[in-house]
């Protein structure tokens, strides 16, 4: 199996697809140009007969890693065996594209918020750089609105971990939260000291956002001054 999806694999391939695409991707490995709709659409046709692709170890290219997580998101199966596929993965992860992804596929969490918040809190706090921003994202798409904003909120203050993919999730998180609930946020914000980094990613993707106007905007933008004054 995992040969014939190789080959299929090359056959959906594009050169410069791939050339465009790795150079947006550090340490994406061996690429070879696949686009995101085809293998989504090969791991939906994988995911019906899930065992037996999971049977065999996964392969080495950017594409196979992320198909695998695609298949992973959308297969049918019971929660706890889903969890255990996510962990086996996790040390697989070792670029932005293959974790955001793989973390926008896991729409299970949406539907078993508690489960996965349970789920997620330890990789918050781990060493390996990927699986940290893995429980990053996943918090800023699958949490971070309504009541579990403040829960989320708690947890970015608590990410200490120094990889740059990781406090670019942390400031991406921030921002997210920021559009949903600018005033909660702000006073989280005024509370919470973020490294360099992290708030010039969190006020850039904030100032980016055409939902935020208006006096939420303005304060971004004077923050954004402050901040530059005290670095001059």
């Amino acid at each position: 199996m995992k040969n014939t999806i190789r080959a299929r694999l090359f056959a959906m391939a594009e050169r410069e697809y791939r050339d465009f695409s790795s150079a947006l991707v550090p340490g994406c490995g061996t690429m070879i140009g696949v686009r995101l709709p085809r293998l989504r659409a090969l791991a939906k046709e994988i995911a019906t007969d899930a065992d037996a692709y999971f049977a065999e170890p996964c392969g080495d290219l950017f594409e196979e890693i992320m198909l695998r997580g695609m298949v992973i998101g959308c297969m049918k199966c019971p929660t706890d065996q889903r969890m255990q596929h996510i962990r086996d993965f996790i040390p697989l992860i070792d670029n932005w594209s293959v974790c955001d992804s793989f973390c926008n596929g896991l729409k299970e969490a949406k539907k078993k918020p508690e489960a996965y918040w349970e789920f997620i809190l330890p990789y918050l706090s781990g060493e390996q750089e990927f699986a940290v921003r893995f429980g990053v994202v996943m918090l800023l798409f699958h949490f971070a609105q309504g009541e579990w904003l403040p829960r989320v909120l708690a947890q970015l203050e608590q990410v200490s971990h120094p990889g740059y993919y990781v406090r670019m999730a942390v400031g991406w998180a921030v921002s997210v939260c920021y559009v949903r609930d600018p005033d909660d946020t702000w006073d989280w914000m005024q509370r919470v000291t973020l490294d360099t980094e992290t708030a010039r990613m969190a006020i850039q993707k904030i100032l980016d956002s055409r939902r935020v106007t208006g006096a939420d905007r303005e304060r971004i933008v004077q923050l954004r001054e402050q901040r530059k004054k005290k670095k001059s």
